[in-house]
């Protein structure tokens, strides 16, 4: 490996040229993985450019004239991303973004290497690589939804992600010039990591006709950060998210600026209306006008992720003293498919399979709730795997509210490495296991739960992240859809 020695300390080297040398051998490394069928190339680009030149990001993150927007959450960032990437052209910004998904440093770099003339990077980042990010990404804006507990053999206690982000947050303020916050009021965690900050952008839903009577099973948030008293809610509207405040006085739901003050539902998609601070008026610190986006994203969790999108576009409209363009940005947020596996549908012959990415107890309880506006019986395929990508510790699974499923069930697959994990979860949840089938195999899987399915109906696939993966290979490898990385811009 001498020569690969040799190579890395001259790219690294301050020679004219040697960025660019770094930059061609790297996109070169991604274009050979998709050649030989070994990947989309989303990620090796970004390895080998880091490898090279360890503060890749930093050097071209430099030619960016707006700096970044980076989103990060537990759940949502991938949507809200999406729905950015769509949004922000709409206001002339000129945009890099990771669509695929590959949210690390070195898929933060990949995506670098293809800004060409943009002016904007947008970049979903993975909760924890959010501090070298930010730390290299010259963030104008910072959008950050949501902290439920995820990954625990990865990640620690949720306390742990709680006290990573203060830091960062903290070295953001220090900055000469600190990017605007976008962050969610109804979250208690987000909400007391932006307290006394400034330059704050509030957002949250105002509307509580879907809220549920109680906090669920697999609440995280439920004690006030700064006294440990137990947080009261009036309304619960996604795991702890909702309207909540500290009996004592210590914390309150912060009023948000962006709002979805009215939410219609349906099974495919909803109508989020959004109050918004009218930027021609005097006051830009609450809602003063209105507007309505109708989206093909299923569920109250997706309405969040709506809600984020528009404050992240108000912000960033505000931070660069570009005219707001909210009718434009909204009709491209309603106009915005869902990302692979969140909320997708793939037709297969004469049948619908739905994939609703389910990767931890309150995903997935997000999931199962929109699965029930499904009007008629229910076709349910659930893939559990634990590898590196998923978390190997899948206990979370016994913290689902998989138990609402039961009545509505005419056929339930389950799948995946850890198939016999969910089996003997739904035995003790007292399900019918006569309507239930284990296969490992994802292949089998999907096959022995759509072959229940009738024609013209709908397969409700609740995968892990890399069983998503395993069953979109089968679906792509069939014809039925493309690769995931197609969607790339």
């Amino acid at each position: 490996m001498e020569w690969g020695d040799r190579l890395g300390r001259l790219c690294r080297s301050t020679l004219p040229g040697m960025k660019k040398l770094a930059r061609y051998i790297a996109l070169g490394a991604g274009w050979l993985s998709r050649k030989l069928g070994r990947g989309g190339g989303t990620t090796l680009p970004g390895v080998v450019m880091l490898k090279l030149r360890p503060k890749a990001v930093a050097e071209l993150s430099a030619d960016l004239s707006h700096g970044t927007v980076l989103v990060s959450a537990t759940n949502g960032k991938t949507t809200t991303t999406r729905l950015l990437g769509a949004a922000l052209p709409a206001a002339g910004y000129r945009l890099v973004t990771n669509a695929e998904g590959s949210n690390l440093e070195r898929g933060v770099a990949t995506a670098l290497l293809k800004a060409g003339d943009a002016d904007l990077g947008l970049f979903e980042v993975d909760e924890a690589a959010l501090g070298v990010v930010s730390r290299a990404g010259r963030p104008a804006v910072v959008v950050l939804m949501n902290l439920f507990r995820d990954q625990l053999d990865r990640y620690g206690e949720l306390e742990t992600l709680v006290d990573l982000w203060k830091g960062i947050l903290d070295d953001l303020d220090a900055q000469s010039e600190p990017p605007a916050l976008v962050l969610n009021a109804d979250d208690p965690n987000i909400a007391a990591l932006g307290q006394g900050r400034k330059n704050v952008v509030w957002f949250g839903i105002d509307d509580t006709t879907h809220a549920i009577s109680a906090l669920e099973h697999a609440a995280d948030a439920t004690t006030c950060r700064l006294c440990g008293t137990e947080l009261e809610h009036s309304a619960v509207l996604v795991g702890h998210l909702g309207h909540w405040t500290c009996p004592t006085g210590d914390a309150i739901r912060p009023e948000p600026m962006v709002a979805a003050s009215v939410i219609e539902l349906a099974p495919a998609g909803q109508t989020v209306t959004v109050a918004y601070p009218d930027a021609s008026g005097s006051d830009i610190t609450s809602p003063a006008a209105e507007i309505s986006i109708t989206s093909p994203l299923p569920g109250l969790h997706n309405a969040y992720n709506i809600v984020a999108a528009f404050a992240a576009s108000w912000a960033l409209a505000q931070r660069t003293g570009r005219a707001q363009q909210p009718h434009a940005v909204a009709d491209r947020i309603g106009a915005t498919a869902p990302a692979f596996g969140r909320g997708e549908t793939i037709a297969v012959r004469d049948k619908t399979v739905r994939l609703l990415l389910a990767k931890n107890p309150t995903g997935v309880n997000q999931n199962v709730r929109t699965v029930l506006t499904e009007p008629l019986q229910l076709h349910v395929l659930i893939l559990l795997n634990d590898r590196t990508a998923d978390g190997q510790d899948i206990s979370w699974i016994w913290d689902v509210d998989w138990e609402p499923l039961q009545p509505r069930l005419a056929s339930l697959t389950l799948g995946g490495d850890r198939a016999w994990d969910l089996a003997l979860r739904f035995r003790y949840g007292g399900f019918d296991m006569d309507v239930v089938t284990i296969e490992p195999d994802p292949t089998k899987a999907l096959d022995t739960a759509l072959s229940s399915v009738p024609i013209d109906g709908t397969l409700h696939t609740l995968p892990t992240y890399t069983a998503m993966l395993d069953v979109r290979s089968v679906l792509t490898k069939r014809g039925h859809t493309g690769e995931y990385w197609s969607e790339e811009s």
